[in-house]
């Protein structure tokens, strides 16, 4: 009999990860659920609030994502959200589409030590613990095992990471290497296509 195992599977779980300091109302999020919703109504969508801890962050998630099928799971991170969408690819061996990510959080981060505010909700405040840079050190994967799971949309623009740094992290990975644009990615929407194309849903 043929093996059905190389046939990719229809995707039927996708989660969001959002990044430092950032929430499920962020724009990119937004624009995600929206589109998900309007066109993809058949897919689980599943964007959760991130507590600050990136070991009780992983935590949600593993629990949340325990019974996906990891055939036809997905994930798509933004920034420290990309950072975290690696270590959840790496775990699953599902896809993943890294948006501006973080690629050395527990150095970036040390700066941050103390209280934080969150972008969309400035009266939401949270402090960013000494200890949370050792728990995203142990979440640092060393190298891709498939590195063609992987979609990189890597703006030269970013005026908060290195678009070199990212680069040479996801080399083996699809990249998308725009000129200009920022950290946010203000152009996302002329990126879905890419997105939805890469996830098998265009």
């Amino acid at each position: 009999m043929p093996s059905q195992q190389h046939s990719p599977q229809p995707l039927t779980h996708l989660l969001y990860l959002h990044g430092f300091r950032s929430s499920p109302q962020s724009a990119k999020a937004g624009a995600m659920a929206q589109l998900m919703a309007r066109q993809q109504p058949q897919v689980h969508w599943w964007c959760p609030q991130l507590p600050p801890s990136p070991r009780a962050a992983m935590a949600l998630v593993r629990q949340g994502i325990a019974h996906w099928p990891r055939e036809s799971m997905a994930v798509v991170g933004s920034s420290l959200g990309g950072f975290y969408a690696t270590w959840i690819a790496e775990q699953t061996g599902c896809k993943a589409v890294l948006l501006n990510p973080a690629v050395e959080p527990a150095r970036d981060l040390a700066n941050y030590i103390g209280e934080q505010t969150n972008w969309h909700e400035p009266q939401q405040r949270f402090f960013f613990q000494p200890e949370f840079v050792d728990e995203l050190r142990a979440l640092q994967c060393q190298g891709l095992r498939q590195p063609g799971n992987y979609l990189a949309i890597i703006a030269k623009g970013d005026e908060v990471l290195d678009w070199r740094e990212m680069q040479a992290r996801y080399g083996g990975a699809q990249i998308r290497l725009l000129e200009g644009g920022d950290h946010a990615l203000s152009d996302f929407e002329a990126q879905l296509p890419a997105v939805l194309a890469f996830l098998g849903l265009a």
